[in-house]
């Protein structure tokens, strides 16, 4: 049998120009690291005067070094082109051809298999490669592909994934249900949910995480948790302030993440709380290191996750590790993971007086702190990563094993 050698693919990966893109691929990932041969290859778009954009909009298509070494493991950047707005419906292929000449070295230093991240563009790039150098894809689905789906152009591109890749590996139930009625084969669908380093997410001191904020003893605190784009929902939690103010006079909202490949709608968010009349009740903390995130957890009463799409929401396992209750709403693996209402709440999508009557509850019930932990601490990573492992296996026990040592050279 040939050991699964793994060339991870994915275009959203930390890097130093972007140290919080795709942070939820790399703990995933890395964890699989430790126990198999692994390289990432994360292509970035380019063309030719791309740096002078980047002389008035300095954060334009940060580009890092081509390779980087991150927790002792090979991080190849390839470039692709990609011109803004033209062409973008060649983004597959331009990734492909960009990242081939790596993967063909790659393949020659004993790599057997691409495990891609989102079905488009980088599945579909993937596929293309593993078609063109003879190696078994998987792709795992992380929610991008619920509007891509909709997308008259896309959807096409997905299914051509689908019908090319080894195995598809689900994030979500619903992610895999979806992929099922855009007619990936049943036998090539399996779901592998992301776990929670409950090391690393734990509750600490509550006073002592309050008065690390500037909040007052006897607040009460709702969190939440992600890049400050329209889709996470923010937004619509801070509309909702105004009636929950009236039941729970002592209320709080920490907002922790910054800006985001997707987008960063700070600005709006902050006229919208001095808008409202709210700069005293609602904390913008910025990025918070993954290590550091169990205080504002800590601080809070209820998190909160009032999201357009997902996958599956890390940050919802995480919180529970914390003993937090969950309100989000219901899209994506959200129910899946609120499984139960001694969990959370789940809220429909677009509801907002559903949402505020949620929120209100929530911060009005006694709940089981320590059972939501409990059931956080059942979904450590892992039983994930086994799977993981058991699935690779799979793809490559009948390939010839390697000739050459697993080595990354460039």
């Amino acid at each position: 049998m040939s050991e699964p050698r793994i060339v991870v693919y994915s275009s959203l990966f930390p890097n130093a120009a972007q140290p919080n893109a795709g942070l939820f691929i790399r703990e995933r990932m890395f964890r699989v690291g430790r126990r198999l041969p692994l390289v990432v290859v994360s292509p970035k778009p380019w063309f030719p005067g791309q740096a002078l954009i980047r002389r008035f909009r300095p954060h334009y298509r940060p580009l890092p070094t081509k390779r980087e070494v991150q927790d002792g493991i090979t991080v190849l950047f390839p470039r692709f082109l990609a011109l803004p707005g033209v062409l973008r419906g060649l983004d597959g292929l331009f990734m492909a051809l960009g990242s081939f000449l790596t993967l063909r070295r790659l393949k020659r230093q004993g790599y057997n298999l691409i495990d891609a991240h989102f079905a488009y563009p980088d599945g579909h790039a993937a596929v293309r490669l593993g078609r063109w150098l003879g190696l078994p894809v998987t792709v795992t689905l992380r929610g991008t592909e619920v509007p891509h789906s909709r997308n008259p152009a896309l959807r096409p591109k997905l299914q051509a994934v689908f019908r090319e890749a080894a195995k598809v590996i689900a994030v979500s139930d619903s992610l895999r249900r979806l992929a099922l009625s855009l007619g990936l084969p049943a036998d090539k669908a399996v779901v592998v949910g992301n776990g929670v380093d409950t090391d690393k997410f734990q509750p600490v001191d509550r006073q002592a995480a309050c008065r690390r904020f500037g909040l007052p003893a006897e607040a009460k605190c709702l969190v939440t948790v992600g890049a400050l784009v329209e889709r996470k929902g923010f937004h619509r939690v801070i509309d909702c302030l105004p009636a929950l103010l009236a039941h729970h006079p002592e209320l709080h909202y920490l907002i922790v993440g910054g800006a985001s490949p997707e987008g960063d709608l700070s600005a709006e968010l902050r006229a919208q709380v001095a808008r409202l009349g709210l700069d005293d009740r609602v904390h913008f903390l910025g990025p918070v290191p993954p290590e550091e995130l169990k205080w504002p957890l800590s601080a809070a009463d209820v998190f909160v996750l009032a999201t357009r799409n997902e996958g599956w929401a890390n940050v919802i396992l995480e919180a529970m590790a914390c003993g937090l209750p969950v309100v989000a709403t219901d899209v994506g693996g959200n129910r899946e993971v609120v499984a139960h209402d001694t969990l959370g709440l789940i809220v429909p999508f677009g509801d907002q007086a559903g949402l505020t009557r949620a929120l209100d509850e929530a911060l009005g019930r006694d709940w089981d702190r320590e059972a939501i932990r409990t059931y956080a601490l059942a979904n450590d990573w892992q039983g994930r990563v086994e799977r993981l492992i058991g699935i690779f296996h799979a793809l490559t026990a009948g390939a010839p094993s390697a000739t050459t040592t697993a080595r990354v050279s460039v």
